[in-house]
């Protein structure tokens, strides 16, 4: 069997407890090379996880010719600088969410990458779930009509100490939880936005702890969502709740996003109820699987270009609207 040989830039937590594990899982998929700045942290990454290689530096893990492809855990302060070094070393990309602070800086990624003719994607695994395949598909059907209204919700807890608390390294509400909502909302609605108002609550350091924005879209619809990191500190707290409301009836679920194993949403029409159960795999790996398919067969990523870049300018006026 082919396989992709995968390096990892950095030994932060998603990589720890969600890529990595879905590399291990994923087909075609070989955990190949870990860097971190600190050697010691790769060294005890690469005998949990059985990478053959580690390194004290990111750069090293770039010069290495035999790594094909490269996932990128970073803070979001660092996306830019290390995405471009890995593409400009003709590396495939995988990068957390949100890609960009910005919609120019997701421009100028996407642009080195054709420049270099590899792939770059944008990593939000919970959009290759088939519990969102479901959700697309029971809502393009016209089973609840015409959508004129999503209201999205995603509320964490909140830190003590974490990057998600520093402005400088990309921190906030709205870039960590608020681009699930958005993406959510554009996955379902089809239209450009041509209102939005937000407002926000700022802590101290100025990074946005809760977020809330209302958008309407050209073809009518409307959206609304909230975000937060209110729910006490360093607990396991989350509330995760999708509203999507049609001409015809409305869906309503509370699957938390990433979710697997068994999940479910509920389908209003004429004063009936139906629930929609579904069984989900590790998002994280089917990620990985559709991007190896991406660099060998050339499949098209699920995460287009240009849904980051719609994502990230969506995004950039609720930024600009909060004053961040």
């Amino acid at each position: 069997m082919q396989k992709i040989k995968w390096g990892v830039l950095g030994t932060a937590n998603i990589a720890h407890w969600c890529t990595i594990p879905g590399m291990k899982l994923a087909g075609h998929c070989e955990l190949y090379a870990i860097a971190g700045r600190n050697k010691e942290k790769a060294e005890a990454f690469k005998h949990e996880f059985g990478f053959e290689k580690f390194y004290g530096s990111y750069e090293e893990l770039l010069d290495d010719s035999n790594v094909q492809a490269v996932y990128v855990p970073l803070p979001n302060n660092l996306h830019l600088k290390w995405v471009n070094a890995a593409l400009q070393k003709g590396k495939h990309v995988l990068c957390e969410k949100p890609l960009a602070l910005n919609a120019d800086e997701a421009r100028k990624m996407f642009a080195t990458a054709r420049e270099n003719g590899v792939h770059l994607m944008e990593a939000y695994a919970y959009l290759h779930s088939p519990y969102v395949e479901s959700l697309k598909k029971d809502v393009q059907s016209g089973k609840i009509g015409k959508v004129d209204y999503i209201e999205s919700a995603f509320i964490t807890q909140g830190y003590k100490e974490d990057f998600r608390l520093h402005k400088e390294l990309g921190g906030g509400a709205l870039y960590d939880l608020g681009c699930y909502c958005t993406t959510m909302i554009l996955s379902l609605i089809d239209s450009e936005a041509d209102f939005v108002k937000a407002d926000a609550e700022f802590s101290d350091e100025g990074v946005d702890l809760q977020t809330a924005a209302i958008i309407r879209f050209k073809n009518g619809a409307r959206a609304s969502l909230n975000v937060g990191m209110v729910l006490g500190e360093n607990t396991n707290a989350r509330f995760d709740r999708l509203y999507i409301h049609g001409s015809k009836g409305s869906i309503r679920s509370e699957v938390e996003y990433n979710q697997e194993g068994n999940v479910s949403y509920r389908i209003y029409t004429g004063g009936s109820v139906a629930e929609r159960k579904i069984v989900v795999p590790q998002n994280y790996a089917l990620e990985l699987e559709q991007l190896n398919r991406c660099i060998m067969n050339g499949e098209t990523p699920h995460i287009t270009p240009e849904f980051s870049i719609k994502n990230a300018e969506l995004m950039d006026r609720i930024f600009r609207e909060i004053g961040y």
